[in-house]
């Protein structure tokens, strides 16, 4: 039996959250909520999550610093920033600073499985690669990723 995929939902509009938790709770994915970039860090420094899905406007610490510190501390975490301010600077930011993906508010149910499903498989193939790396003593590539509806967390 595999372990449940972790993910930390960090929004400061309990809408968003809300939403976003009915759509990931399932049989294989273990949701969590942090309501600020402080909370988000310490929840990080707590447990280990698989994914993290990360507001960018919100009171206190922005979600650029999140970021950074996330992928600074926990490179192997996924983290898909959400904003309601889209702009190609931000996304270029975001994506330079390690974030697996972007996306423009509002965000529906089927958007959030699929972001949080490529991420998720992603950060799965990036450490089997690692590992097949490191039992042959070199990374090799293992072909294209194949990409499926169901939630993999």
């Amino acid at each position: 039996m595999s372990e449940k995929t972790k993910v930390l939902i960090v929004d400061d509009e309990e809408i968003v959250c809300l939403s976003f938790l009915r759509s990931l709770t399932g049989a294989h994915c273990s949701v969590e909520i942090a309501w600020n970039g402080a909370e988000a860090l310490l929840a990080m420094e707590q447990h280990r999550f698989d994914l993290v899905l990360l507001d960018l406007r919100m009171p206190g610490m922005d979600g650029m610093t999140v970021l950074k510190t996330i992928k600074q501390k926990w490179p192997e975490t996924q983290v898909v920033v959400i904003t309601g301010y889209p702009n190609v600077e931000t996304a270029k930011e975001a994506v330079r600073l390690g974030a697996y993906g972007y996306l423009a508010k509002p965000v529906g149910p089927d958007e959030i499985i699929h972001a949080a499903n490529d991420a998720v498989m992603q950060k799965k193939w990036t450490l089997q690669r690692e590992r097949a790396g490191q039992d042959m003593g070199t990374a090799s590539s293992t072909g294209a990723l194949g990409k499926t509806r169901s939630l993999a967390c």
